[in-house]
């Protein structure tokens, strides 16, 4: 037997010699998708035009807090307006004016893009300058165009730029859902303090894609939300958006800290609206 055993151990070994096991490299672990976006827009507003506002490209949410929306806001939103809604100089300026009408102590404006401009995922990026004062709430956001999983906040609500004017230079970009919103303090957002928001224009973008929300000041990230597959309740942006862009005055938030009389006419200026292609 001791003779043996050394030529069993010669002979495992020259099996296992001959017959290495083979190499196989072990899968790296996926990462999250990253895309594109077209280098043209599809949809655009340059401003380059006088009067009011483009008819093939904007409507008017017309109406008040008395028409049964908005947050608690002081105004009444005119419909086709110039002086709460005029392009000129290369310029859209919206302007909120202390005035009596229709019962209220100020008007204002906003437009919408619904019917006219409608998207599902794509970069969408707005070039302004918000004004200051107390009572001031100056946005540029995104609604669903088919309400498609019922009302707010349920179908969704996409803010690229919002900015109330008692918090001067910072500005916020956020999401709402029905799982995810500011009626029960769970909305997701982000803040931002900048230099000179209501003296100099900024460059405000959020690229929405199957897979996240991600939202830019000036091309640097400040916002992301990924998509968690949960159902529409944390993810409702899988349907339409519109734009819309306006200036409120007072209101649940923008009204925290009082209404500044003085402030007005205060004035929110977009130097372009555009939309890239999700590739």
């Amino acid at each position: 037997m001791l003779k043996i055993i050394p030529i069993l151990l010669l002979s495992l070994a020259c099996s296992e010699s001959e017959n290495p096991k083979p190499n196989i490299p072990q899968p790296e672990p996926i990462g999250p998708k990253e895309y594109s976006f077209s280098t043209t827009p599809s949809w655009a507003d340059e401003f380059d035009y006088e009067g009011l506002p483009d008819v093939k490209k904007w409507s008017y949410d017309a109406g008040s807090q008395n028409n049964g929306w908005g947050n608690n806001e002081l105004q009444y939103y005119t419909e086709a307006n110039l002086e709460n809604a005029r392009v000129e100089n290369g310029l859209l300026t919206i302007t909120a004016k202390r005035e009596n009408f229709e019962g209220l102590t100020y008007t204002s404006a906003r437009l919408v893009s619904k019917g006219k401009g409608d998207f599902l995922y794509g970069r969408f990026e707005v070039r302004a300058k918000v004004p200051p004062g107390k009572g001031t709430w100056a946005a540029a956001w995104m609604l669903p165009t088919d309400w498609a999983y019922g009302g707010w906040p349920a179908s969704g609500e996409i803010d690229i730029l919002e900015h109330v004017g008692y918090d001067q230079d910072v500005v916020h970009i956020s999401m709402h859902t029905e799982a995810y919103n500011h009626s029960i303090g769970t909305q997701k957002t982000s803040t931002k303090k900048i230099q000179n928001a209501t003296t100099e224009f900024h460059v405000y973008r959020v690229d929405w894609t199957p897979d996240y929300i991600k939202g830019f000041v000036d091309n640097v990230e400040i916002f992301h939300l990924a998509n968690e597959a949960k159902g529409y309740t944390v993810w409702p942006f899988d349907k339409r958006f519109h734009w819309l862009l306006n200036l409120a005055v007072g209101g649940d938030w923008g009204g925290q800290q009082g209404v500044d009389e003085d402030a007005f006419p205060a004035k929110m200026e977009v130097d372009y609206v555009r939309v890239y292609d999700l590739q």
